[in-house]
């Protein structure tokens, strides 16, 4: 489970690198808006954080891995600012034009990938796939008989963990992530399953 875990944050970096070169003009009209603030405004001046965003990995999303490889991986992504932290948290710093765009460029890859497991024939008995904003709660739509003779339970870790690094990323404490997945059968409107991560990834493990 955390290797798969790890493999969703890496595909998180991987978007990161590729909404740098975009970054670097939006950090050259941030740098020219301040200028025009200050020189309109007088004595006042931006204060530079307000301009940045960090995002801080746990622990225990990187359990196992060597973190000065991760970090050193994640600034040849892209990522300027990679500190590793004394509790073996990661934190990434960048601005506020990146990490918008980030989000963006995730939001579209979960999306991308409800739409393939409702169009994957691997994935036979799932019909429709509803979600929030947030990612934080998913219906799926299924043939009951079909989902509950198959092994398409298995599309909804793919989906809890990505709403939990999308949350992660969005600002959410790593304590308070939560992902809901609700089962639902096709034919009758019925609920008949629901989980709730990362709850079951502990009951998984156990």
């Amino acid at each position: 489970m955390k290797k798969k875990l790890l493999a969703i944050l890496l595909f998180a970096l991987l978007i990161v690198a590729a909404c740098s070169s975009t970054d670097e003009a939006n950090d050259k009209v941030d740098s020219k808006e301040d200028k025009k603030t200050e020189e309109t405004s007088g004595a006042v001046a931006v204060d530079k954080g307000l301009l940045n965003v960090e995002v801080t990995i746990p622990a225990s999303f990187l359990e196992g891995e060597d973190i000065d490889s991760v970090v050193a991986q994640a600034k040849e992504d892209g990522i300027k600012d990679v500190k590793k932290n004394d509790d073996g948290s990661v934190t990434y710093k960048m601005t506020k034009a990146k990490h918008k765009e980030m989000m963006l460029e995730m939001k579209a890859s979960v999306t991308e990938y409800v739409n393939e497991l409702i169009n994957d024939e691997d994935f036979a008995s799932i019909k429709d796939i509803k979600h929030n904003k947030d990612f934080s709660k998913f219906t799926l739509v299924v043939d009951k008989d079909a989902y509950e003779n198959s092994f398409d339970v298995f599309a909804s870790l793919g989906l809890a963990m990505s709403g939990m690094f999308y949350q992660l990323y969005d600002g959410v404490d790593a304590e308070k992530l939560n992902v809901t997945i609700d089962t639902v059968d096709q034919s009758t409107g019925e609920v008949f399953g629901t989980v709730n991560y990362p709850e079951a990834f502990e009951d998984i493990e156990e």
